[in-house]
């Protein structure tokens, strides 16, 4: 077949979905070769300046259609004359956000929580339940094959709108190669930062769900019990940055709290490696990447038990309820002061983390357009040649 790929073109800041979908394609782009399929990369889509393969069957398109104004529409005449004039069997979505169309196409499930926590302002306000809604209503009834990373994320799919198990395919997110293959830290780089030697870190843009507020609580907690922890809050603000100094401050936890805003994957990477601990305490599942990052990266991890969490992250994370404060600090300290917990925390998230790599999602994905390749030829018969 002849698979067109298409990517939501979103800036890093962004987020958890931006390095999902580069990581899913710089994979694509180097192991494109393993699969009997062509792939059309199409919209301006390009692999990070480090993945220095071109396999044969691997090329790319500049589609006037494809421009950010047309992926937020519902549908677009004018796609479809750019891919059936591509000669396009089916389109391989990387991002959740894009069009159905009448051509075959795969679509990704990041998570329904406009459904399962519809009162949290960020998926519900300023018409934005709305929108997903009608998206998730056309495209996921729509698709050939929805990919979710959990069974968790398949019952809600099922459940919400009536797709066929048969239709869904689970693979687990990968864990981002910048973690895998981190190179040594470039001495200083944190210098700028102006961080104390024990923290724990929190990458998550300033969203409500992110429970940043409860965070705090647990670290004012811990004070009281006389851990002297600080916290380190990595992201890109989205509206309740100015609510979380505030908080800090109320607390008379300012001192302790570090607000680095966005930083570079270097700067990341130095992060996980020096921090006591992850502290992933968002509320949305049924999966996050940070915890992955962490694994690869040595950093033990104690996150909030949302559904899929179990799958994700099994034992090798300290899953807590991560709206009770008093949890979340008992668990923060058990990570840190039980030695033998520790290191067993260190050594099976590296292994899980090693085991979800790019490649095997891609290799996923393969799969998949193999399986479809057997109906579609019924009436594109050339998909075979």
């Amino acid at each position: 077949m002849r698979v067109g790929v298409r990517g939501s073109q979103m800036s890093a800041d962004v987020g958890g979905g931006h390095t999902f979908e580069r990581e899913v394609f710089d994979e694509l782009a180097r192991f494109a070769g393993e699969s009997p399929h062509r792939f059309v990369a199409l919209g301006g889509l390009r692999p990070s300046p480090d993945v220095t393969e071109n396999p044969a069957n691997l090329e790319y398109r500049e589609l006037p259609g494809m421009g950010k104004r047309l992926v937020r529409r519902l549908s677009g005449s004018s796609l479809e004359a750019e891919l059936s004039h591509e000669g396009i069997d089916l389109v391989w979505n990387l991002g959740p956000s894009h069009p159905a169309t009448d051509i075959p196409f795969l679509t990704v499930v990041w998570d329904l929580q406009h459904r399962l926590q519809p009162f949290f302002p960020e998926v519900s306000a300023g018409g934005e339940w709305e929108r997903r809604e009608r998206q998730y209503r056309v495209n996921l009834r729509r698709a050939a094959g929805v990919i979710v990373g959990t069974g968790a994320g398949r019952n809600e799919v099922t459940s919400f709108y009536g797709v066929p198990p048969s239709r869904i395919h689970v693979l687990p997110h990968p864990t981002p190669r910048f973690a895998l293959a981190a190179p040594p830290e470039a001495p200083g780089i944190l210098d700028r930062f102006g961080l104390p030697e024990r923290f724990v870190l929190y990458p998550a843009q300033f969203w409500p769900h992110k429970n940043h507020v409860n965070l705090l609580l647990a670290l004012r907690i811990l004070r009281d019990q006389g851990v002297d922890l600080a916290l380190v809050l990595v992201g890109s603000d989205k509206g309740i940055a100015p609510l979380v100094r505030h908080v800090a401050a109320e607390l008379g936890l300012e001192p302790r709290v570090h607000f680095p805003g966005f930083v570079t994957t270097g700067e990341l990477v130095a992060l996980y490696r020096r921090a006591v601990c992850l502290a992933y305490v968002s509320l949305f599942g049924p999966e996050n990447l940070p915890p992955l990052e962490a694994f690869a990266l040595g950093c033990p991890v104690v996150a909030a038990n949302v559904s899929g969490s179990e799958e994700q992250l099994g034992d090798d994370a300290l899953r807590v309820d991560a709206t009770d404060p008093d949890r979340l600090a008992e668990a923060i300290r058990n990570s840190i002061e039980d030695t033998g917990l520790r290191q067993g925390l260190i050594a099976r998230g590296r292994l899980r983390a090693s085991q979800r790599t790019g490649r095997e999602f891609v290799r996923g994905v393969f799969g998949i357009l193999d399986g479809l390749a057997s109906s579609i030829r019924c009436w594109r018969p050339e998909t075979d040649r």
